[in-house]
């Protein structure tokens, strides 16, 4: 009795400073979560956490990183056995993802279900309110290119589908849908009508969420991308000599009879994929030659395992530290993308000394042991959503005259453009061995990509043919902007207003909370029969207004926060493994080296850094200035 009283005088007291959409969540959380909870959301009510000096900053983020991690990982039919299998006979990384998780030998495997960062949210009666293609063509198709400026490149756009091929792909059932035009949008679709796979649910035996999708790529960062997720794919690609993977003279992709590309993952690909594949399966193979330069006694299977560990790490590192860091390209978030990698105690502390202290002090990599918060490791419904990142893509790669002498600030001179369609599936990997890959990377690094905003996506991509998991085309055409939609209603993903919720956000109440654009207001009221809560999240995150720095939106890098730490600290290879032992010490000096993109591409190609790149990250565009030293501290520095 007496704590229901404490409990009830607490809530009323939370309640007068809390929004009434939080009260319910805030009265189930611990005394200490809902005080927690206070802070970010009075910091919230002001707008002011990326206002912050960077230590407060980060400050506030940890705090909500902790109630993210308590009440947004929500396990989806699949629970820990308690019964573990000895880490020491499982020293590499599994083709099909298992055997990482020492509860639990399942967690993130082949086939393994996704998970949810919030309950899914029934939309089989909405699935066509508002109509998909009156979405894609009134709000999200390109009316007119528009960049990042000097921001983000086309290497920046590609790394992501990149890393989308080595994360995630839902299995899809064998019946299809079909979606018709309206008539009041016909005329402005690429296509009238356009059949697609279903994606397949299975029971989970769950109460609250009862019905899941499986993955059917190895959601652990693995480099399955390049590996591949069985056996029979990562026999196509391997040499079986030394550890090494197949890859042509010329520094690209080999390709097999039927003209389609041999690395991992192939399915919907395109030449800027491609390159950064085979510049990773380069690297794998200089990984095992430095490997066997000082172990002559390994034999093939062992260099492989030890080239696959250190490649992935080379991966996950340059997501983390370089790509995202130019993602989010404020001191704030260059602190805790190096705090998830090093710790506060920093890179040179940690090089010298190891991993001393917890999460804080020392970083995600390199912890005592792995930590999944009681919840199986898997990515997410909600993950996957955000990453619909297609509006990052151009119309055309403007392709780069490399014989000639550099221009201004090392920019090669423009000799033509060619169309994406040209870029894309099969027809793309002949396009690429015609044209190269230094002109190729040099041309993706000298270019711009798409901002990620209404009226940004492009039109091609609405009449696309896909690809099915072996890599040949369909023969059904899809448009991707209106598939996009359906498919986060097909899964259940909640919508804009009810997702931010979920995520102790504060919901819009009107379209001026969203933008300031009269255009894109009276467009949204138009689409949605001006009722916020039926707005699509793929089209509130591109409408969103964007963080000063940010290349994404608040409400994508909330989930990002989430996911980018576990990601990392459910890993054993990045925690309880991350060690001489299993790397070998040249494997693991190799990982503490390498800090970006640039390191790896000077490793391979150095003539293409110091004769086109003049920016500090391969990320940003080439032609753009170093980054400038500052002489404060970065965990003292105030927002400019």
């Amino acid at each position: 009795m007496l704590g229901f009283i404490r409990n009830t005088l607490r809530n009323r007291l939370l309640h007068h400073f809390i929004q009434g959409d939080f009260h319910e969540v805030v009265s189930k959380m611990t005394i200490v979560d809902a005080f927690l909870f206070l802070i970010v959301h009075s910091v919230d009510k002001l707008a002011i956490w990326h206002r912050l000096p960077v230590f407060l900053g980060l400050i506030y983020l940890a705090t909500r990183r902790h109630l993210h991690q308590k009440y947004n990982l929500l396990n989806v039919g699949q629970s820990p056995s308690e019964v573990g299998f000895n880490p020491g006979k499982y020293q590499y990384r599994t083709s099909d993802g298992t055997y990482n998780d020492p509860l639990n030998e399942e967690a993130g495997g082949l086939g393994s279900f996704f998970g949810r960062n919030m309950l899914s949210v029934d939309q089989r009666q909405k699935l066509l309110r508002p109509d998909p293609m009156v979405v894609a063509t009134k709000l999200l198709a390109r009316r007119k290119y528009e960049d990042t400026g000097k921001q983000f490149n086309i290497i920046a756009a590609s790394w992501i589908q990149f890393m989308i091929h080595d994360w995630v792909d839902h299995l899809e059932d064998t019946n299809q849908i079909e979606l018709i035009a309206p008539r009041a949008v016909a005329d402005k679709c690429p296509l009238n009508s356009f059949k697609f796979y279903k994606t397949k649910e299975f029971p989970t035996g769950f109460c609250e969420i009862k019905y899941g999708t499986k993955n059917i790529r190895t959601p652990w960062w693995d480099g399955s991308a390049i590996y591949g997720v069985n056996a029979e794919r990562m026999q196509k690609i391997r040499t079986f000599k030394d550890g090494k993977l197949k890859i042509s003279e010329d520094g690209l992709l080999l390709h097999d009879q039927d003209g389609i590309a041999l690395s991992g993952d192939i399915r919907n690909s395109w030449a800027g994929v491609s390159t950064l594949q085979a510049l990773f399966m380069k690297e794998h193979n200089a990984v095992c030659d430095a490997i066997k330069e000082e172990h002559p006694d390994f034999d093939d299977e062992h260099l492989y395992r030890i080239g696959r560990l250190v490649t992935s790490a080379v991966i996950a590192k340059i997501h983390t530290i370089d790509w995202t860091v130019e993602l989010l390209k404020t001191d704030m978030l260059l602190a805790g993308m190096r705090g998830n990698w090093y710790g506060l105690l920093g890179k040179k502390f940690k090089d010298k000394f190891g991993h001393v202290g917890g999460v804080f002090l020392g970083g995600l990599v390199g912890l005592k042991k792995p930590v999944n918060h009681g919840v199986p490791y898997s990515l997410t419904e909600e993950f996957v959503s955000v990453y619909r990142m297609h509006s990052l893509l151009p119309d055309y790669l403007c392709l780069r005259d490399i014989k000639a002498a550099p221009g201004p600030n090392k920019s090669p001179p423009l000799t033509e453009k060619i169309s994406m369609a040209n870029l894309i599936g099969q027809k793309g990997e002949k396009t690429l061995s015609e044209i190269g890959f230094t002109q190729q990377i040099v041309s993706m690094g000298h270019q711009a990509c798409g901002q990620l905003k209404l009226w940004n996506y492009p039109e091609w991509l609405r009449d696309l043919i896909p690809q099915d998991i072996h890599g040949k085309d369909r023969p059904d055409h899809v448009d991707m902007a209106a598939l996009e939609i359906y498919r986060d209603r097909e899964r259940k993903v909640a919508r804009y207003n009810q997702f931010r919720r979920a995520l102790f956000l504060i919901p819009i109440s009107k379209w001026e909370d969203l933008t300031d654009n009269e255009e894109e207001i009276q467009s949204l009221r138009e689409v949605y029969d001006d009722d916020v809560e039926e707005l699509d999240l793929q089209v509130g995150l591109m409408a969103e207004k964007k963080i000063k720095g940010f290349a994404i939106s608040e409400t994508a890098f909330i989930i990002f926060l989430l996911m980018a730490t576990r990601r990392l600290e459910a890993d054993r290879f990045f925690t309880s493994n991350f060690n001489e032992e299993t790397y070998t010490k040249e494997g693991f000096e190799w990982v503490k080296t390498t800090e970006s993109l640039r390191d790896v591409l000077d490793r391979h190609y150095p003539e293409i850094t110091k004769k086109w790149m003049n920016s500090t990250s391969a990320f940003s565009v080439w032609d753009s200035p170093p980054n400038a030293h500052n002489l404060i501290p970065l965990y003292l520095r105030f927002p400019s």
